[in-house]
């Protein structure tokens, strides 16, 4: 079940970490601009963000089981599309389509680890599932990458798209019936107060974590002199650091007392990753440990915030409070790429790198713990 889990949160996501890993492939074929690029993000996340009310709402009522299928199919057909994609216009009604997805998953997946999970073991459990979206992005960065090496990017895709298909007939035989996987388990009530405020924090990780998601296999090539493959393996490490991180914060997340620390600790640790991304420029080395410090920090964040989600969720409501916090998540993937691009567009990644920093200070100021606490009152 965990393992499957993984697998759906790695392809909800899949399309954009491929777009974000082989786009030095498309810029050189289309010849698309950096900004384009990042309206890949925009349009995938944008929908995701406009749906994911909707969708939290689906899950609470039809079901995760049939919802988790969906997501899966979808995402295989949004795979398809972009292999079969020949110009800018389609490959973004792709990413759209894509969006359905994303929208999806952390809804269906919480819900299932509250119904299926006694509570001691859904902080561990929520960090490995949370870890399948790090999944895919070592998934485009390092396997798929060396197969579009070899078969072009299009045959990788094919090959992402045929791939998710088995998983949704897997999830189709391998998932409780709704009835089951939709009962309540008596968590505690939800402070809406708390779910705001971590869907403000969210936003604000989001435009960063996305920044640094779309540009930085392209930073690596026009900046640093990386070969394509290798630029690639940035995001491939990136996958690897932020997979390691959310298991163990989350994990950490799930003992008592200490989830509401984390998030602010986390966003502030992001400062500095991101002030090494900067630093890179000068000193071009450094942008390997920059990248471990985004997974470990920012991109653990978001799973530690989604275990908070879990502890507060009023009953039977899991879905539509992690989808309110997704939905700020998902907005600030729709809201990042485009603004770094602009900005990288007319200053330099210096500047964009700065701008990034920023975003992760203002997630930490929003997610100070007597904050929280105070949403709860």
């Amino acid at each position: 079940m965990v393992v499957l889990l993984t697998c759906a949160m790695a392809f909800s996501m899949m399309q954009l970490f491929l777009l974000g890993a082989l786009g030095p492939l498309l810029v050189g074929e289309w010849g698309i601009s950096r900004t384009v690029l990042g309206l890949t993000s925009t349009a995938g996340f944008g929908i995701a963000a406009a749906l994911s009310p909707v969708a939290g709402r689906l899950v609470d009522r039809v079901g995760p089981r049939r919802c988790l299928v969906a997501l899966l199919l979808i995402a295989a057909v949004a795979l398809a599309l972009i292999a079969g994609a020949s110009g800018t216009a389609g490959l973004l009604i792709a990413v759209a389509i894509g969006g359905l997805p994303q929208a999806l998953a952390n809804p269906a997946t919480n819900k299932i680890i509250l119904a299926v999970f006694p509570s001691e073991r859904r902080g561990a459990v929520t960090g490995f599932k949370q870890s399948g979206v790090q999944l895919g992005a070592f998934a485009a960065g390092l396997p798929l990458s060396l197969l579009a090496a070899g078969v072009g990017w299009r045959g990788a895709v094919w090959a992402a798209a045929g791939t998710a298909a088995v998983a949704a007939v897997w999830a189709a035989c391998a998932l409780p019936a709704d009835a089951a996987a939709s009962a309540a388990t008596g968590p505690r009530p939800a402070s809406r107060g708390v779910v705001w405020r971590l869907a403000a924090f969210s936003l604000l990780l989001g435009c960063g974590i996305a920044s640094v998601n779309t540009y930085l296999a392209l930073f690596g090539t026009q900046r640093l002199g990386l070969a394509p493959t290798t630029a690639a393996a940035l995001l491939a490490m990136l996958g690897v650091a932020g997979m390691g991180g959310r298991v163990a914060w989350s994990r950490a997340a799930g003992r008592q007392g200490r989830a509401e620390a984390l998030p602010s600790l986390l966003a502030a640790g992001a400062v500095g990753a991101a002030l090494l991304l900067a630093a890179s420029l000068p000193v071009h080395m450094v942008v390997w440990p920059a990248v471990v410090a985004v997974g470990v920090c920012a991109v653990s964040a978001n799973a530690v915030s989604m275990v908070l989600v879990m502890q507060r969720a009023a009953p039977g409501k899991a879905g539509a409070d992690s989808a309110l916090v997704s939905a700020g998540f998902f907005a600030g993937f729709a809201l990042g790429p485009p603004l770094f691009g602009v900005l990288v567009s007319a200053t330099g990644y210096g500047q964009g790198w700065l701008l990034v920093a920023g975003e992760f200070a203002g997630a930490a100021m929003v997610a100070l713990p007597r904050l929280l606490r105070r949403g709860q009152e």
